[in-house]
């Protein structure tokens, strides 16, 4: 019997429904596995179909293609190491997610999934048929057990495996991003580790999909819970990691160990990452978007300069009457500071004329909210046009707390193709800027020192849509407004539960029932980054119509 086995971690990023790219990735990824002496090449879950599929994965045509294309790649790697890859398979009327593993041409093993995720943006109950808990499957003289994703996260899969004769775990995962969420994968793979005093290699892709990112961060455990190597996150790589056998058992010897950044910047990498591939993925090499002189559009702006360069990026300036000189200047300040493309379309004209068109039906009427609307939806319409012309994708800028409360307007500034602040609180975006001057990275294709102008940052906020408007006449401060929404939001809170916070019942209440009149516009609105386990789409899903208040 060997005393040694060799895995190669192919942390990767497949596209959802790219079959010939995702497989061709994987075949160069075994390639690389047999120049590094493995044993085995193992990807991560539903890795050739891409993850998260969705109902896509339902579809007869394409199930059917991913497992022939399984097929194909198993027949591809005939002398070399193993291959494990996710993917979907059936069997008679049941839809499975399946781990494949590939040895001489052939797929020799499917390990089924049996516990299924039904909570969050997971909704494989609906979609897959849940696996029986099977054994090990064994590679040359080595019996390994690969519990899949969410199985490693309750006990039955990985007693029954060392039950078995499993002698090391790997575990294939999609386990998108949120925030300090490694913290909370550790403590469930430490859990199957003590339990079973095996080994545990825990490997994660990468990349974007729509609103998730897969952020990696892929690692080994050794028996007693110790870390033995660990990725980086959010990086492609294949990295080989040694299993030797001693006198008790398997072990990990020491390989890769990257140090994870904080929070701030894992946050700020999974905006830049997110927009990225949706960019990339959906066929997209330019943005635009409009530059108020606000911290939002410049955050934004930054943002996408890091993800694609300064050069794919336009910045658009459309001031009217209430533009404030200091938002000129601004705008222009920080897209020069980036250095993306810089334009400006002022809409007084275009404002005059539909005013014009309006007043004979309007005449009698006060001047109210429609009009400050009809500004918004016009650099709207200026914006969609510009992104037609131009082929360019144009970003929504709007942070969680507008989100939240519905301070934007349909089909104003809502329109557009992406948000990457949208689970972004208004007091972290602050914070972000500030944390994106003193910073810059590799990964940042943006420039360095401070892009985003200290004024943007440290003025009132407005959306200047009347004389000295200022975002706190219609709503509690920031710091107040994102406490309230945080309980409310991403704890689930009641109003006692805000005022027993310590804020006032009545904001409470003003933003509970702002929060639930603003469905329908979350409903239309462009999807972005997921930060949290509370972000607006999949994580909350709340009806249109909704009369329910809190009653206390």
């Amino acid at each position: 019997m060997s005393d040694r086995f060799r895995v190669t971690l192919a942390q990767l990023n497949p596209t959802v429904g790219d079959l010939d790219g995702n497989a061709a990735k994987a075949l160069d990824a075994w390639r690389q596995g047999i120049e590094q002496g493995a044993d085995m090449v193992a990807l991560p879950e539903m890795f050739i179909a891409g993850y998260n599929a969705q109902d896509l994965v339902m579809k007869p045509a394409f199930y059917t293609a991913a497992m022939n294309k399984i097929d194909e790649l198993a027949a591809a790697c005939v002398d070399g190491p193993a291959l494990g890859i996710g993917g979907p398979y059936v069997e008679g009327t049941e839809l499975f997610n399946a781990y494949f593993i590939c040895r001489g041409g052939q797929v020799v093993t499917r390990v089924l999934k049996h516990h299924l995720p039904n909570e969050t943006v997971f909704d494989e109950v609906r979609i897959f048929d849940s696996g029986p808990i099977g054994g090990p499957y064994a590679v040359g003289n080595t019996r390994i057990g690969s519990p899949i994703c969410e199985d490693a996260w309750h006990e039955d899969v990985a007693e029954t495996l060392v039950e078995t004769g499993a002698e090391f775990l790997l575990v294939p995962n999609g386990s998108p991003y949120y925030r300090n969420k490694m913290e909370t994968r550790l403590n469930h793979m430490v859990g199957r580790v003590v339990e079973t005093d095996l080994p545990l290699i825990y490997l994660n892709m990468v990349g974007g999909q729509d609103d998730q990112v897969f952020d990696g961060g892929s690692f080994v455990l050794n028996p007693g819970g110790k870390i033995a190597v660990q990725l980086p996150v959010f990086d492609e790589c294949v990295v080989p990691v040694d299993m030797v056998r001693g006198a008790d058992g398997w072990r990990c010897e020491d390989g890769m160990f990257d140090l994870h950044p904080d929070e701030w910047e894992q946050d700020y990498r999974a905006m830049v990452e997110s927009l990225r591939d949706y960019l990339r993925k959906s066929g997209f090499s330019k943005v635009l978007l409009g530059m108020s002189g606000g911290v939002d559009s410049a955050l934004v702006a930054t943002i996408a300069a890091d993800a694609i360069g300064p050069d794919n990026v336009r910045c658009v300036m459309l001031p009217s009457e209430y533009t404030s000189q200091h938002s000129l200047e601004d705008a222009e300040a920080c897209a020069k500071a980036l250095g993306c493309h810089y334009d400006y379309v002022p809409i007084a004209g275009p404002r005059a004329a539909v005013t014009d068109a309006l007043a004979p039906l309007f005449e009698g009427r006060d001047t109210d909210v429609t009009e400050e609307n009809i500004q918004s939806r016009l650099r709207g319409l200026l914006l969609m046009a510009l992104s037609n012309k131009f082929g360019e994708m144009l970003l929504t800028t709007g942070n969680k707390s507008e989100v939240a409360v519905g301070y934007a307007t349909i089909y104003g500034d809502m329109a557009g193709g992406y948000n990457p602040i949208k689970d972004l609180y208004k007091t972290r975006v602050f914070e972000t800027c500030r944390w994106r001057n003193l910073n810059h990275r590799d990964w940042m294709m943006g420039q360095p020192g401070e892009v985003i102008p200290d004024r943007i940052i440290t003025k009132p906020p407005s959306a200047e849509l009347r004389d000295d408007q200022k975002d706190s006449d219609s709503l509690p401060d920031y710091p107040v407004l994102d406490a309230i929404l945080e309980i409310l939001v991403d704890r689930d809170g009641s109003i006692e539960d805000c005022v027993a916070a310590g804020y006032d019942r009545a904001d409470a209440k003003k933003v509970e029932r702002l929060l639930y009149l603003s469905e329908y516009k979350r409903f239309q609105s462009a999807p972005g980054t997921r930060l949290t386990k509370h972000a607006f789409w999949l994580d909350r899903r709340y009806p249109i119509v909704n009369r329910w208040r809190d009653p206390s």
